[in-house]
C-alpha cells in the first residue's frame, strides 16, 4: 500500500522548519498532523488524539498533504469584505469634495453623497450603504438641539414661572390633592412583626 506521506528526511526538515515559521495554531496544528506521521508514522487515531481533532480530520489533511502538498498550510483568513462596490481609498476620493463643505460648518445632504457614490459606481444604491461607509470613514452626525420655530420662548418662560411644582405640600396652591384611603385596614406580616 502507497503512503500518503513521504517520510524522507528532506520533506521532515522542511516540515520542521516550516513549523517554526507557522503563523497562527490552525497553522501550526495542521502541520503537525502531517509532521507527526512523517517522523513517528503514528496512526491518525494517535495524532487526533494528541491534536484534540477527529478522526476523519486527520484522514482529510493526509489526504490533502498527498495531493496539494504545501498549499494545505496556506490558510485564508475568515472575513472581510467580500461584496464592496469601492475599495477604502476609492470611498475616499468620493468623500474628498464634502470635506471641506463638512469642515466650513456646512450641514451635508446623504442624498448629495449618495448621487455621487452612484455616479461613481454605475449603479443605484441604498441609502444605508452611505451610512455604512460615512460610519466606516469615522463620519458622525451632528444636529442643532431641536426647538420648533416658532417656539413662542417668552410664554415657555411665563408658564416655567406660574406652572404647579411636583412635590408641594397637600394643602399648597397649585398642589394635585393626594388619593384617599379605600377604607380597608393594612397590616404588616406576622414576619415582620417585633
Amino acid at each position: 500500500m502507497k503512503s500518503l506521506i513521504e517520510c524522507d528526511k528532506p520533506t521532515i526538515a522542511r516540515l520542521a522548519e516550516r513549523l517554526k515559521k507557522a503563523r497562527s495554531r490552525s497553522e501550526y496544528q495542521r502541520i503537525q498532523c502531517v509532521l507527526i506521521r512523517a517522523t513517528l508514522g503514528s496512526s491518525a487515531a494517535e495524532i487526533a488524539q494528541l491534536l484534540g481533532w477527529s478522526t476523519a480530520t486527520v484522514h482529510v489533511i493526509h489526504s490533502r498533504w498527498a495531493k496539494e502538498d504545501e498549499a494545505i498550510f496556506d490558510l485564508r483568513g475568515r472575513g472581510g469584505r467580500h461584496h464592496q462596490h469601492l475599495s477604502p481609498e476609492l470611498e475616499e476620493q468620493v468623500l474628498a469634495p464634502f470635506v471641506a463643505q463638512a469642515t466650513a460648518g456646512g450641514m451635508l445632504k446623504v442624498a448629495e453623497i449618495q448621487q455621487a457614490y452612484e455616479r461613481r459606481v454605475g449603479q443605484s444604491v441604498a441609502p444605508s450603504t452611505i451610512y455604512r461607509l460615512l460610519e466606516r470613514h469615522g463620519w458622525r452626525k451632528v444636529v442643532p438641539r431641536p426647538r420648533h420655530p416658532k417656539a413662542n420662548r417668552a410664554g415657555q418662560a411665563a408658564f416655567k414661572k406660574t406652572a404647579p411644582r411636583a412635590g408641594t405640600r397637600a394643602g399648597a396652591p397649585g398642589a394635585v390633592p393626594a388619593p384617599r384611603a379605600s377604607g380597608v385596614p393594612v397590616t404588616c406580616p406576622s414576619s415582620l412583626n417585633h
